[in-house]
């Protein structure tokens, strides 16, 4: 941005600031302001304007500085924009496209565009057919999503939502996704862990943190997700398809409820402004599958986060997000203490989209380990009279305990997806008698399928040959003796179920 007299010069509107209420300052003159539009106060300080009346100008302050009563304001004549270009891949960025870390300081991108626009118009747009992976069994197997889904992330604080999203941005920016991180208020310790986990992972030039803190001013904060959104779609539009993370959007609201509440705004439910429905709808329907000019399919999934407060999933935030998504992936408590990792509760989430992504052996799959899993927790409340209970009881809980043990991950590991079918596919067979024996061989299996091309083409072409779950376990009986020969698996005594 240039200076103040050279704005004063150029649009030759002057503006003197009546009062300032915290982060709302209000002035008199600008006859041509625009709403969005950015205005330099004569201190160097910058603002967004918010809204107009007869007799006044409602601005945004972007800065902690302050601002008094007196002080000159004049138009830039532009909206507020972020610099956008594939020379921001690997750095941390604040909403203006500057820099955070010093030791990563690059040349701007001269491409800049707005941070808040109009989402794309439904012809743009285009039915969600790919599958979008995530790395996490649980989710892959049991709530699939779609490239171009928007999937909420709820739970309490404290449960493994982080991880979750560290598993997702690792396994997606490993495929050739761009994915940007929407830090909103975190703490800089936090997005100092974030680096040092793109940074370790070897996956940071396939993304971008956009992060605020808590001690930045609350209208930089409101303005972080969309940033994030803005370069999501530079990079779409330049052929790529993108994941956003914005983390979180209860944060987001509740600085958003701040400034609206400053700036005299009617109180609705829980004091937020009767507009943060629109607010976050507005910013969410920006994500999608979209058909480009030339053609291209490209995708922004988004994956917005938002905290519940001890499991209550059905506070006006969170139920308001729930109706704008395609779906929501809810961290349990309960499991999370009871040592489950994922800490994913099946039966409370929900996928609107993936499952038309599914292939008909996918789709099978899902439907039988659901139900399955379905039986076992009607049966779970008899484990404690295992000693009366019956031998098909007693299977079904054994076989449960090696499900979960089978959908257990570590914060940094990522599983691939085929390979994950055909072990379940061993399991399922009964292959493998002891919980610990199998820990050991998926272990196994997931080392030689990364460096074996032929456990690789084997893999795929057992799951292609076939398009139910049914079919694929016969083919596995079949084959059974070659596929323990190409993972180096003991074999194993196979059962029935």
């Amino acid at each position: 941005m240039k200076t103040f007299d050279y704005y004063l010069t150029t649009n030759e509107e002057i503006g003197f600031v009546q009062a300032c209420n915290q982060s709302i300052v209000y002035t008199n003159g600008l006859p041509k302001a625009t709403l969005q539009e950015l205005v330099v106060f004569e201190n160097g300080e910058m603002g967004v304007i918010l809204s107009m009346s007869r007799d006044q100008v409602e601005i945004l302050l972007l800065s902690k500085s302050s601002i008094k009563a007196g002080m000159k304001v004049s138009r830039t004549g532009v909206k507020q924009e972020i610099p956008v270009g594939f020379e921001l891949l690997g750095k941390t960025i604040n909403p203006f496209g500057q820099p955070l870390s010093v030791e990563k300081t690059a040349e701007s991108p001269k491409i800049s565009r707005p941070i808040d626009i109009s989402p794309s118009g439904i012809n743009t747009r285009k039915r969600i057919e790919q599958s979008f992976e995530t790395g996490v069994t649980m989710v892959d197997m049991l709530v699939p999503l779609g490239k171009g889904q928007r999937e909420l992330v709820i739970g309490d604080r404290k449960t493994g939502k982080t991880s979750f999203l560290y598993q997702t941005i690792l396994k997606q920016a490993t495929l050739g996704t761009i994915c940007i991180y929407a830090g909103i208020g975190k703490k800089k310790t936090d997005i100092k862990k974030i680096e040092a986990f793109f940074h370790n992972t070897g996956i940071e030039n396939n993304t971008i943190i956009i992060a605020t803190s808590s001690e930045d001013p609350a209208g930089v904060i409101y303005l972080t997700p969309y940033a994030a959104m803005t370069l999501a779609e530079y990079f779409r539009d330049e052929g790529h398809d993108v994941l956003v993370v914005m983390d979180d959007l209860f944060t987001h609201a509740k600085f958003y409820r701040e400034i609206m509440l400053i700036g005299r705004r009617f109180p609705g439910r829980n004091a937020y402004p009767a507009d943060i429905f629109y607010t976050h709808a507005r910013l969410l329907e920006r994500a999608g599958n979209f058909v480009l000019a030339n053609g291209t399919e490209h995708a922004i999934t988004c994956l917005p986060v938002v905290e519940s407060v001890e499991g209550d999933i059905a506070g006006f935030i969170q139920t308001n997000l729930m109706s704008m998504t395609d779906g929501h992936i809810y961290f349990d408590m309960d499991m999370f203490t009871k040592g489950t990792r994922p800490a994913i509760n099946p039966f409370v989430s929900v996928s609107r989209v993936g499952r038309q992504t599914q292939s008909p052996l996918r789709l099978s799959l899902s439907r039988e380990l659901l139900s399955f899993l379905t039986l076992h927790r009607r049966l779970e409340s008899y484990s404690h009279f295992s000693a009366e209970a019956g031998s098909g009881v007693k299977r079904t809980l054994a076989v449960a305990e090696k499900i979960y043990a089978f959908f257990t991950q570590g914060a940094n590991e990522v599983k691939m997806l085929d390979l994950q079918i055909i072990i379940f596919c061993l399991l399922w067979i009964d292959h493998w008698q002891y919980t610990s024996t199998m820990e050991k061989d998926i272990a196994t299996m997931n080392q030689v399928y990364k460096n074996s091309m032929e456990a690789q083409t084997l893999t795929k072409d057992l799951i292609n040959s076939v398009n139910s779950l049914n079919e694929l376990l016969l083919s596995i009986r079949k084959n059974l003796d070659k596929i323990l020969n190409v993972f180096g698996i003991q074999e194993v005594k196979v059962g029935n179920i």
